[in-house]
């Protein structure tokens, strides 16, 4: 496998100075590789991609990012391996969704851990309006609502519906009033 992405990103080089093989199914095809590898964490396919110097933070249409995806899969050696190439952990989907909030929904607490450690502001809200210490009290991940205190997240911050972490963890949730 990693003969043929080296093959399919010299390719995709040529095909930028030439008008042959269709360049976008070729990006396509690279991308679905990458991600794939992501939720695999295939290491080896990720440091040939670094290599070769694909963009890390790149995002397919739902906005997922391979650290996205490693974290909900739990790929730990994935996880750190983008960091340390630079991945940016505080992207979002087009959920407004990060790795971090992937990561507590899943229960992937040591993966959460070492996305704390990136430089995000731990109130980083979703299109809902959440946090991802809304997150770890809504599923109990309580191991980790001190750790986001620590890192400066407001357990008491609340969702347009009046929810908050601290609230979510004593199981107090707030729905929409029906219309």
């Amino acid at each position: 496998m990693r003969i043929s992405i080296g093959l399919l990103m010299t390719m995709l080089a040529f095909v930028a100075h030439a008008e042959s093989p269709d360049p976008v199914a070729l990006k396509a095809q690279l991308q679905g590789y990458y991600f794939d590898a992501a939720r695999r964490g295939d290491v080896d396919m990720l440091n040939t991609f670094i290599e070769s110097g694909y963009s890390l933070n790149s995002q397919d249409d739902k906005g997922y990012t391979a650290l996205i995806l490693a974290a909900y899969h739990g790929q730990g050696p994935f996880v750190e391996r983008l960091l340390s190439a630079g991945a940016d952990a505080c992207v979002q989907d087009k959920r407004g969704n990060t790795a971090l909030m992937g990561a507590i929904f899943k229960g992937e607490l040591k993966i959460a851990q070492r996305l704390l450690a990136t430089d995000c502001n731990p109130d980083q809200r979703n299109g809902a309006g959440q946090t991802a210490a809304m997150y770890a009290g809504l599923f109990k991940r309580v191991e980790l609502l001190d750790e986001l205190k620590a890192k400066g997240a407001d357990l008491n911050a609340e969702d347009p519906v009046g929810n908050s972490a601290s609230r979510l963890a004593s199981g107090e949730i707030r729905t929409p009033a029906p219309r």
